[in-house]
């Protein structure tokens, strides 16, 4: 899977957007991304592996802790690709926008309403 599906694979779920959103406050261990959650740290360890190899977070070892946390440049070539797109989008909308509005001025000089 190139990096960019990995990033929006990853980003689909939404316990792995709320685990990035408190990784966002800085590291933190298996244990403590397992407390908001009703589920096993053996499943939130699956979630954080799925989050490093899309590239998303970083994980460490200290002694017995792998505290885990957010890389810095980790969306930058997701938000990349959105603004990109949607800078696309929105001249596609333009375009639209000035096509309706060119028919309607025709509809109004023609009388039709």
């Amino acid at each position: 899977m190139d990096p960019l599906s990995a990033t929006f694979a990853a980003l689909a779920d939404p316990t792995r957007r709320a685990i990035l959103a408190r990784l966002a406050d800085g590291e933190a261990t298996v244990a403590e991304l397992a407390e908001p959650f009703d589920m096993t740290t053996q499943a939130v360890s699956k979630h954080l592996r799925v989050l490093e190899e899309a590239g998303l977070i970083t994980r460490g070892r200290r002694a017995q802790w792998r505290p885990s946390r957010l890389r810095e440049d980790a969306l930058d070539d997701a938000t990349d690709w959105l603004e990109h797109h949607r800078a696309a989008f929105r001249r596609s909308f333009d375009a639209l926008d000035r096509e309706i509005a060119a028919l309607r001025r025709e509809e109004d000089r023609d009388g039709f309403h």
